[in-house]
C-alpha cells in the first residue's frame, strides 16, 4: 500500500486480529485487513498453520487506533 491513506497498525495472528477489529469498530473505525499469506510461495515442510493478518487504518483515524492497538499488545505482553 505504497502511496495510499492507509498505514499499518497491527500485524498478527487471525484471533488477536480478530478482537483488534471488533474493538476499532466499536469506535466506528472500518479497518482493512490483508493476509500475510501466500500459499503458492510456502514450502511443504516447515510450513505453520498459523494465518497472519495486517491491519490497516485510515490515516484519519490513527490517533483512534493506536490506543487500542497498545492496549490489546500490553495486555498480551502480561
Amino acid at each position: 500500500m505504497i502511496d495510499s491513506n492507509y498505514i499499518k497498525i497491527y500485524t498478527g495472528e487471525l484471533i488477536i486480529v480478530q478482537r483488534i477489529i471488533s474493538e476499532l469498530e466499536k469506535l466506528d473505525i472500518i479497518p482493512v485487513l490483508k493476509d500475510q499469506t501466500d500459499s503458492g510461495l510456502l514450502p511443504i515442510f516447515g510450513t505453520s498453520n498459523t494465518i497472519f493478518k495486517q491491519v490497516y487504518v485510515h490515516k484519519d483515524e490513527i490517533e483512534k487506533a493506536t490506543p487500542i492497538i497498545e492496549s490489546i499488545t500490553t495486555e498480551l505482553k502480561d
